[in-house]
Formats: structure tokens, C-alpha cells, sequence
């Protein structure tokens, strides 16, 4: 695997072909797109497996790649397989900017002699593999594989392509996230053995959110964390209440976020408020900034868009992908200066709306897969210091979904597992299947016979951004939030470290009503300002639970009665929305309890 930042200029494309097409190229490569098109041409290899984040421009670096090939007559056609129909024809309309022609409604038959290749759905391969196989059979032909990891999606889909495109002379994998997290081995992609034994996916070039950020290429993201207080009623009949993120069975967290998407309680309106106010700050710097709804179905996407028209006074674009006219809206709202869309799960992956820069998500599909492609959709950088800002639930898969944005994941094939351990990373894919459907489904009406939300309230939890966590808890419109969604849509990756410090810094001097508070805190050493990372926190509440523990078998009370007197005592949320600080406090006074009882 190899992961550069650079390149050198030592194979240049020509401009034009002196044939029946004018093969052109993109403007000026990136430096990752031509020290990937270096490897490549110097390798000249049958398969090619190229993972790059979203939004770094793996459709540039693929079809001048395309180019090239023809060019050089190494091959004569091109195939192009996308997920959606959208990016089917998203992809003929970026072809044909360099003079690619292909046909994205190509369905049997000869192709019209004015093509050059055919843009088609992993679907469609499913149902015709040996139709495109004949094809590919009589010409030299170029297989572009967009987000190779859908061929994976179920045995037939990964069959169709081994059976359509094993005799195409040259294959082109690509993949801007994680990929899945079951074993299903995806074809055309290479699989190493490592000391350890286990299998892994190779790369032929690597280049991460981390690198891109670096480079100007990607925005940085800031994620606002939502909690508050749920209750709900089960298919028993029971009522629950309970705080969004604090720890509870598998089933109650579920249940608690699908309360606070619920449209009808306070959660949502009050989350998109403070993303509304967050996207007028941003369109300061950034005039047709867009913002996106990634709603769970039609039923909520439909509330959510009534909502919005009452918060702003203006109509959001809905997208629902068994709507005829959905690629049509996407690409009016993509060329407008319209201030929202609200779309059920098909904007989530590699759909190119590159003003959008403010991302609420609302949905309870909880794959890492799923989360890197719907964030994906904010980090299309345009120019240098544009800031993209995604508001999420308090549910701790997301939270660490966040903190691992630069995590780079290649495909394990066997995961041995001690007895006992958990996968966070073994979700179900059948969430992602189900996320990239051609139809939606309505779901609403069958959720009710086991489920009712009752009401929610939302409580702006904190910030998280590179790794670290700012903020403390505070009721939405509150001054503490609006000193985060006040921050400038138009700043570098250091300023907006440096701001959040500052923000924090301001808070707990206030809290602490000291006036030299913050001075000492913002003077103090990086290593010893109260910002911690995720991973520091969760080592903090993994200790915290541990001393709960054994005091749970000296005193005889329950779990759930030691952390309600601890936080009585010391003060603050529940420990999973706990600061360094409060839980540090915690700690201490539980310490304290175990040495009296000896």
C-alpha cells in the first residue's frame, strides 16, 4: 500500500487524440491523483485498487486515467459501475467533460457508434452479467469500479461481476471508506496475508482524510453533539425514561435515538435551529452555502422538511429516491443558493453537491461505513479554509465514528474473536444494504406497534473536533451553544483547534468565576489544557466503572445507585456526557467511599 501527499511530474497526457474523439484530461491533477496515475502507468497492472477519501476526486483521477488507456490504445472501451442511478449518470456527465462519451441509459444491444463505453449500476449487472460480459468479450475494455465495496453487497451482486467483467483487460477498484465489516470477499480486490494470519485488503494507493486535510484538499469537520432527556413506550407498554448517551442496553439506546428523531418532540426542531444559525455564520464566509437533512425515511424526511420551512420561513428540497425527478432536484439544489435539503439515505454516498457545508444526521444507521459516506458529502473543499459542520445525537457509535475520521480500514477477511468480545466495528451490513435501495420504504407505521416516541428534549452536549472534545453541557439557544455555532465557516485546520481552545477555555473560566481563569488556562502548556481525547476519556469511565464495581460488591447497592449518588455529590450529567474534570471527581469520591467502608 502506498500513501503520498506528492508528486512528480515525469508522465504528462496529451491534450487531444488524433482520432475520432478529443480524449482530453482534468485541468491541473492533484498531487495525490498524479502520483497514483505515476504508479500506475509505471506498474501497468490488470487490477488497481485506489482508496480515497471522499470528496479528494477519485472520478478525476478515474477518468483521466480512462483517457490515457484509450489514448494509448490499451484499451478501446470503457464500463463504468456505480451504486445509484444518480451516480450513473453523475459519472457519463463528468466523462463527457473530457470527451468521454457514455451512454448511462444503455440497457441491451449494439451501442450507438458516438459512445465510447456505458455507465450501468451494480444492480444492473446483477441481472444481465453475461450481456455485459459478451460485451466485453469482443472490445478491450476498461471496468471502472466505483465504490468497489458494493459488489460485496450480496453474493449474487459479487457473482454477477466476477462472471461479467473477468475478461476485461484492465479493472479500476475505488473506495473513499472503510470498508465492510463482513467477510465477503470482494472481487477484483487482493487480499494479504499478515504475520498475524489474518487476511487483509491491499491497496495499491492509499490517500486518507488525514493527507487530504493536510493538503487543503478536504475541509475539517466539526461535529456538534446533541443530548437530552428521552421517554418513550414500549410494545409492552411500559414507559422509559432515560438521557441520550448514558450507558443502557443495545435496544434502549435504539430506542432512545429514535426518540430524539422523532419530528413531533423538541429534539429535532431545537437541533435544527442551531444548524440553521449555524449555517448563517457560515454563509458569512461562504455566500451559497447548502445545508442536508440525512433522514431515516420518507415519513420523517417529509416532517423534517415542514419543520424547516417553520424554523426559517423558507421550503427545503426533498429528495426521495423513488421519486422520478430526484437526480433533477439534486443537481437544481447543487446549482442554487437554496439554504437546505432534506434527503432519505441516496445523498449519503459519492453524490457531488460540493457547496454543502453543514450536515444534520438523522438517521439510526449506524455503520462506519454509512457514517465516513454521509459526512463525506460536507468535506469537498472548493478553496482553502472551508469548514464543514455535521450535528449529530449523543449515541456512542457515532461519537467514535467521529473521533476516527483519520482511521485508515482495509477489509479483514478473518476476524478471530475471543469469547465475550465485542466488534464495534461488526455491525450488521444488512443496515448498508438497506441504505443504498433504489426504493425507500416507509417505515413509520410498522415502527409503531413496537415503539412510541413520547417525548424528548435536546441539551447541546459538546464539540468534537480532531480527535479531542470541547464544550459542556448547556440547553439548546443558550449562550455556551451559540459561542460554538458562532465560530467563522472560513478558517484553516490549526485555527479551528486553536478557536475551540479558546471557546473552552472562556467556559470553564466563567464557570469557575474567576476573572484571570481563562488567561491561566489559554498560558497553560497544550499537554495541560483540559482537552482530552476521546480515547483519554473513555479510559476515564472505563476506570470510573471499574471502581464502580467493586463498590457495588462492598456496599450491596446497585450499579445504577452508586453513579446517581456520585453524580448528587459531585454534580454534572451522566457519566457517558461527563468531562475529564467531573469524572476525575467521581473517581475520587468513590475512592473515598471504598477506604471508609474498610
Amino acid at each position: 500500500m502506498t500513501t503520498t501527499t506528492s508528486a512528480t511530474n515525469s508522465h504528462h497526457l496529451s491534450p487531444a487524440f488524433p482520432g475520432r474523439a478529443p480524449w482530453g484530461t482534468a485541468n491541473k491533477l492533484r498531487a495525490w491523483q498524479q502520483a497514483a496515475m505515476d504508479r500506475y502507468i509505471q506498474t501497468q497492472p490488470r487490477d488497481f485498487l485506489a482508496v480515497a477519501t471522499p470528496g479528494a476526486g477519485k472520478t478525476t483521477f478515474a477518468l483521466t486515467l480512462a483517457s490515457w488507456l484509450l489514448h494509448h490504445h490499451v484499451v478501446q472501451q470503457v464500463t463504468v459501475v456505480a451504486p445509484t442511478e444518480h451516480l450513473k449518470k453523475q459519472w457519463a456527465e463528468a466523462a463527457a467533460r473530457i470527451g468521454i462519451k457514455l451512454d448511462p441509459e444503455y440497457s441491451a444491444g449494439p451501442l450507438g457508434r458516438e459512445y465510447h463505453g456505458i455507465a450501468i449500476t451494480y444492480a444492473g449487472v446483477g441481472v444481465r452479467p453475461m450481456l455485459h460480459r459478451n460485451r466485453i468479450e469482443q472490445r478491450k475494455t476498461l471496468v471502472i469500479l466505483d465504490e468497489i465495496h458494493h459488489a460485496g453487497d450480496s453474493k449474487s451482486w459479487g457473482e454477477a461481476c466476477l462472471e461479467a467483467f473477468e475478461p476485461a483487460t484492465r479493472r479500476l477498484a475505488l473506495t473513499g471508506t472503510p470498508f465492510r465489516s463482513d467477510t465477503n470477499p470482494i472481487p477484483f480486490v487482493a487480499y494479504e496475508e499478515g504475520n498475524d494470519g489474518i487476511r487483509r485488503s491491499s491497496a495499491d494507493y492509499t490517500y486518507g482524510y488525514g493527507n487530504a486535510l493536510s493538503d487543503g484538499v478536504v475541509r475539517p469537520v466539526i461535529f456538534l453533539s446533541y443530548s437530552g432527556n428521552m421517554r418513550w413506550r414500549t410494545k409492552a407498554g411500559d414507559e422509559i425514561a432515560a438521557r441520550l448517551g448514558e450507558p443502557m442496553t443495545k435496544d434502549a439506546v435504539s430506542q432512545a435515538w429514535r426518540t430524539a428523531l422523532d419530528p413531533r418532540g423538541d429534539w429535532m426542531p431545537n437541533v435544527l435551529r442551531a444548524a440553521d444559525r449555524r449555517l448563517s455564520e457560515v454563509r458569512k464566509g461562504i455566500p451559497d452555502a447548502g445545508a442536508l437533512v440525512i433522514a431515516s425515511d420518507q415519513e420523517q424526511a417529509r416532517a423534517y422538511a415542514k419543520l424547516i420551512r417553520e424554523i426559517t420561513g423558507q421550503g427545503a428540497t426533498l429528495v426521495l429516491s423513488d421519486d422520478s425527478g430526484a437526480s433533477q432536484r439534486i443537481d437544481d439544489f447543487s446549482h442554487s443558493d437554496d439554504r437546505w435539503m432534506v434527503a432519505v439515505r441516496m445523498v449519503s454516498e459519492g453524490v457531488d453537491v460540493p457547496r454543502l457545508a453543514v450536515g444534520v444526521y438523522a438517521t439510526t444507521i449506524s455503520t462506519p461505513l454509512f457514517f465516513a459516506q454521509a459526512v463525506g458529502r460536507f468535506v469537498r473543499s472548493r478553496k482553502r479554509g472551508e469548514t464543514a459542520s455535521v450535528f449529530l445525537p449523543t449515541v456512542p457509535s457515532l461519537l467514535g465514528f467521529a473521533n476516527e475520521m483519520e482511521v485508515e480500514r482495509d477489509h479483514v477477511l478473518d476476524k478471530p474473536k475471543k469469547d465475550g468480545e465485542e466488534d464495534p466495528y461488526a455491525e450488521s451490513e444488512k443496515e448498508m444494504d438497506e441504505a443504498n435501495k433504489e426504493q425507500d420504504e416507509d417505515t413509520g407505521e410498522q415502527e409503531q406497534f413496537s415503539f412510541e416516541a413520547l417525548e424528548s428534549e435536546a441539551v447541546f452536549d459538546r464539540v468534537l473536533y480532531d480527535g479531542a472534545e470541547f464544550g459542556m453541557q448547556a440547553h439548546a439557544g443558550s449562550e455556551e451553544e451559540q459561542d460554538y455555532l458562532g465560530i467563522p465557516g472560513l478558517l484553516e485546520p490549526d485555527q479551528v483547534q486553536m478557536l475551540l481552545q479558546k471557546r473552552q477555555a472562556r467556559q470553564i473560566a466563567h464557570s469557575r468565576k474567576k476573572p484571570d481563569a481563562e488567561a491561566d488556562l489559554l498560558e497553560m502548556p497544550a499537554e495541560r489544557r483540559p482537552v482530552v481525547t476521546h480515547k483519554e476519556l473513555l479510559e476515564l469511565r472505563k476506570q470510573l466503572n471499574t471502581l464502580v464495581g467493586a463498590y457495588v460488591h462492598q456496599s450491596g447497592k446497585p450499579h445504577g445507585v452508586i453513579h446517581t449518588e456520585l453524580r448528587r455529590t459531585c454534580g454534572g450529567p451522566p457519566s457517558a456526557e461527563a468531562t475529564a474534570g467531573q469524572l476525575n471527581e467521581r473517581i475520587k469520591k468513590v475512592r473515598e467511599w471504598a477506604t471508609r467502608m474498610r
